[in-house]
């Protein structure tokens, strides 16, 4: 298939700029396995679910990963982080997106709030390498105190304060994403209890999200995209509450695709085991999926890899023709925005 096959037109007022009041006060499009679409409300998905299946949820914690920075001339700089390469007192080296009129060559300085200096060290790709020296605290502690939460681009505002529990999943536990599992903005701890009621068992893994999940892709040929890499846990907890799932009937239900490439990453072997490392992995229509039955998960950008996974999972006709209806019928799209409920094209 080609980028193209899954571009879809989305009118520029259907992206949600702010969260729905209440968390849980989503709209909730449901596929089913005939490509038959429901138009339900996220406080339905109870009843969507039986005891005995298995939630699972990835519990990486969003950092405040944007910063404002300078040059030495005054020239405004903003710096994104990406991922965190080595840390000491006083000091750290980070890969980060760097945006500036003229970004700095290797050499370069930049100057951070409350005095501490970053130092250009080279080039990876789109990323900078990028050294701080002066850190008074751990730069996770420094993030807390002089960053900003990274909302993603086409939210085209600056963020505020409520972002920064709204941004956030209230089961993140392990910080690390400078993106937030969208899917699991939804839930609240009330409606985690009503599924715990209602037999429905749960589960975490971690996937630190990149802001590489935003990259477009830039061919047309899927086959020449490079997945930028992203670290991954999934613990031998989670791989025996997914084997009981198996046993006692139950299906897994992947909270997001963050959910759906950390199982599939650590089946690559073709059975699921534990798994700490970095997942590359790209998932298109053709994959053959070895752990998940059925999607939770918002509306993705058009010509995304997440909207090529979602493809992959529910059939491409009836998740572009989903789509299609969820425009037409004025969904919420993106991380703010609404849900959408599938369930595994085929046998399982």
């Amino acid at each position: 298939m080609r980028r193209s096959d899954f571009h879809y037109h989305l009118p520029e007022d259907r992206i949600a700029r702010r969260p729905p009041a209440e968390r849980t006060g989503a709209r909730l499009l449901v596929l089913d396995e005939a490509g038959a679409v429901a138009d339900r409300r996220f406080v339905d998905l109870p009843g969507l679910l039986a005891p005995g299946d298995l939630l699972v949820l990835n519990d990486t914690r969003v950092i405040p990963a944007r910063i404002e920075a300078r040059k030495p001339t005054g020239g405004r700089v903003e710096l994104l982080l990406e991922r965190i390469v080595d840390e000491r007192p006083g000091e750290a080296r980070l890969l980060v997106h760097l945006r500036a009129s003229h970004p700095p060559k290797a050499g370069g300085r930049v100057e951070l709030p409350e005095g501490v200096e970053g130092e250009v060290e080279g080039r990876d790709g789109r990323l900078f390498r990028l050294r701080l020296h002066g850190l008074a605290t751990p730069l996770l502690d420094y993030l807390e105190r002089v960053g900003h939460t990274p909302l993603p681009p086409y939210i085209r505002r600056p963020d505020d304060a409520g972002d920064r529990d709204r941004y956030q999943t209230v089961f993140a536990r392990r910080p690390g994403a400078v993106a937030a599992p969208t899917a699991g903005l939804h839930f609240d701890e009330a409606m985690l209890e009503r599924l715990r009621v209602h037999g429905v068992e749960t589960a975490r893994v971690t996937l630190h999200v990149g802001a590489g999940t935003f990259t477009p892709v830039e061919s047309e040929d899927l086959t020449a995209h490079r997945m930028h890499a992203e670290r991954v846990e999934v613990s031998p907890e989670t791989v025996a509450a997914v084997a009981a799932a198996r046993e006692r009937g139950g299906r897994v239900v992947a909270v997001g695709t963050t959910v759906v490439r950390a199982l599939e990453s650590a089946a690559a072997s073709g059975e699921l085991s534990a798994y700490t490392g970095e997942t590359t992995l790209f998932i298109t229509p053709g994959y053959r999926f070895r752990v998940v039955d059925a999607l939770l998960t918002n509306f993705h950008l058009p010509e995304s890899t997440l909207l090529m996974l979602v493809c992959a999972f529910g059939g491409y006709e009836p998740v572009m023709a989903a789509y299609r209806h969820a425009v037409a019928g004025q969904y919420r799209f993106f991380s703010y925005g609404d849900a959408m409920f599938l369930c595994r094209e085929g046998p399982h």
